[in-house]
C-alpha cells in the first residue's frame, strides 16, 4: 500500500459508524449491513489510488457502499423488500409511571418514524438517509451518481411524503 493509500485507510475508519448505519437502512438486515460495510472497506483499499485527495472521502465511501449494495441486488435478481422488526432497546425503567409512559410514547413514534422512512421508495430512502448523515446536496449527488438538482428534487419529495405519513405528530 502507497503513503496515500494508508492515510485513505486510516481516515476511511473514521466513518465505519455512518457506513453501516446506511448499509442498515439499505440492507435492512443487521447481518447483511455488516458484510457490506467490510465489502466497501475492501473495495475502498483496492481502489484507494483512485481517490482524489481533496475530494470528500466520506461521499467517495459511501458511493463505493451503495455501489456494493446495487451490485448484491442485481446479482440476486431480487428486490430486497425486507422489513426491519424493532427490537426493544430498554428494559421498562423502573421508576414511576410517568416515565415508563414515555419511554412507550417515545418507542411509538420510533416505530412509526421508521416505518414511515421504510415505506418510502428506495432513492427516497437514500437521499433522506444521506441527508440525516449531514451530507451536502452535491456530497449526495456523487454518491448518487446524479446531478445535484435531482438530489434536491427527490429530497424535497420524500420530506413531504414523510410529513405526510407522520402528519399526526404536528402540534
Amino acid at each position: 500500500m502507497t503513503t496515500g493509500a494508508d492515510e485513505v485507510a486510516r481516515q476511511a475508519l473514521a466513518h465505519a459508524d455512518a457506513l453501516y448505519n446506511f448499509a442498515r437502512w439499505l440492507a435492512r438486515d443487521p447481518v447483511e449491513a455488516e458484510d457490506l460495510v467490510q465489502e466497501a472497506y475492501a473495495r475502498a483499499l483496492a481502489a484507494a489510488h483512485q481517490f482524489e485527495p481533496g475530494s470528500s472521502l466520506k461521499a467517495w465511501l459511501f458511493r463505493i457502499l451503495r455501489n456494493a449494495f446495487l451490485d448484491r441486488r442485481r446479482r440476486s435478481q431480487r428486490e430486497a423488500d425486507y422489513v426491519e422488526e424493532l427490537e426493544a432497546k430498554s428494559e421498562p425503567p423502573e421508576t414511576v409511571m410517568g416515565e415508563l409512559q414515555l419511554a412507550q410514547i417515545r418507542a411509538l413514534v420510533a416505530e412509526d418514524v421508521s416505518a414511515a422512512v421504510q415505506a418510502l421508495p428506495e432513492s427516497f430512502r437514500t437521499v433522506i438517509l444521506l441527508d440525516v448523515e449531514g451530507m451536502t446536496e452535491a456530497e449526495v449527488a456523487g454518491v448518487l451518481g446524479c446531478a445535484t438538482g435531482t438530489v434536491k428534487s427527490r429530497l424535497s419529495r420524500a420530506r413531504a411524503a414523510l410529513r405526510e405519513r407522520l402528519a399526526a405528530y404536528r402540534p
